[in-house]
């Protein structure tokens, strides 16, 4: 004879549909509709339903929220995808869903958080440390954490395992590299008559950052300078936007005026003849942006345009396009200075470097002015470049 279930001890049958057991008890009533309030567990034996029942009459009786026990990594990621990152740049957008859909969702997606454990992260993130570099591996951990503890904020998770984990070391980077002197010669002189010339030039004897000569207006470009002021002006660039989210420079120290070369002032003049061109041929189709650096009909060259054109004048040049990228031009204005005598401090104020970690300089609080010193050393080694 069956023995009868005592008061409170619940029900257990077994669904044909999930294949499962299934043990429920009643916890109460909704005071809203009066309602039944049940809590479930299910396994693939009477004993293994009633032990997962049993966990969650637990966590109702400390008053925490029962998770859901099929909700998974993939769930918490997309979820964080699509809610916390909508406010984000576009570029970040696109970093973090590639990330999330190249390594974290096929590796780790299919898990639910239930049986997901600290150690599995901990494998996961080994493995991954064999083709990836630290910082990667950085990325792809702080998505996991980010995604879960939204999930947890929402009682879909109980805990967050990927907060006890630590990044593991990867492989290392691609170590950044400047273009020796002769390289840098060879690659002017390749750039000239390409549409590139004034890019690459302003980039490798200015130093700006790719992403701020790419915002650069031609309000903010002053070829003439203005010899009778007191001091006088020399002719500069006004860098003080950038394609970063917002339209600022990376740092406050990073908004600041250069002046220019000479042989970047007959490069910039040369483009703002040929922009004058590209303008009558497209007609109707030119799409004004007031950019110093734009495609054959205005818009702004992203990054994808700039390392196209970069690689085409760098072929030009006799050297490997796979082993140069555009922001070691900048490298290249570092090295160039100060194999020519100019300080660390100098440097670090033509860079618009914020701190001691890239040019070892101290902060400087003051308004600076048009900095010179850049223009000088670049035209006692290049020249002026006019035919």
């Amino acid at each position: 004879m069956t023995k009868r279930r005592g008061r409170g001890e619940g029900g257990l049958h077994w669904d044909e549909k999930r294949q499962r057991w299934i043990a429920s008890v009643t916890t109460g009533y909704h005071p809203g509709t009066g309602k039944r309030i049940i809590r479930r567990g299910s396994g693939k034996t009477k004993t293994e339903a009633r032990e997962k029942l049993k966990q969650v009459l637990r966590d109702h009786e400390d008053g925490l929220a029962t998770a859901p026990t099929n909700y998974t990594v993939s769930d918490a990621v997309n979820d964080w995808l699509i809610d916390d990152l909508s406010t984000q740049s576009a570029s970040t957008i696109d970093k973090h869903r590639s990330l999330a859909t190249t390594h974290v969702i096929p590796s780790l997606g299919a898990r639910k958080y239930r049986d997901l454990s600290a150690e599995d992260v901990d494998k996961w993130l080994a493995h991954k440390a064999k083709t990836l570099s630290t910082r990667t591996l950085g990325d792809l951990l702080a998505i996991g954490n980010r995604a879960t503890n939204r999930a947890m904020a929402r009682d879909k998770v109980r805990r967050n395992v990927f907060a006890l984990c630590k990044v593991p070391k990867g492989q290392p980077g691609r170590p950044s590299k400047s273009l020796t002197l002769e390289q840098t010669r060879a690659l002017l002189a390749a750039a000239e008559g390409d549409p590139m010339e004034a890019y690459v030039a302003t980039s490798v004897l200015v130093g700006a950052r790719t992403e701020e000569l790419r915002a650069l207006g031609w309000d903010h470009t002053d070829l003439d300078g203005r010899p009778d002021d007191d001091p006088p002006v020399p002719p500069n660039v006004m860098v003080w936007h950038s394609v970063r989210e917002g339209g600022d420079t990376k740092t406050k120290k990073s908004r600041r005026s250069l002046a220019l070369p000479l042989r970047c002032i007959a490069a910039l003049r040369r483009r703002r003849e040929q922009q004058d061109r590209d303008r009558m041929r497209a007609g109707s189709r030119w799409q004004e942006h007031g950019l110093v650096f734009t495609t054959k009909v205005g818009t702004p060259l992203d990054a994808a345009n700039v390392r196209r054109g970069f690689r085409r004048v760098v072929k030009k040049a006799g050297l490997d396009a796979k082993d140069w990228t555009p922001r070691e031009l900048r490298h290249s204005f570092v090295s160039l200075l100060s194999d020519n005598g100019v300080s660390i401090e100098d440097i670090a104020d033509l860079c618009g470097h914020s701190g001691t970690t890239v040019t070892e300089a101290v902060y400087r609080h003051q308004l600076r002015p048009i900095l010179l010193r850049g223009a000088t050393t670049m035209d006692a080694i290049f020249g002026s470049g006019e035919s």
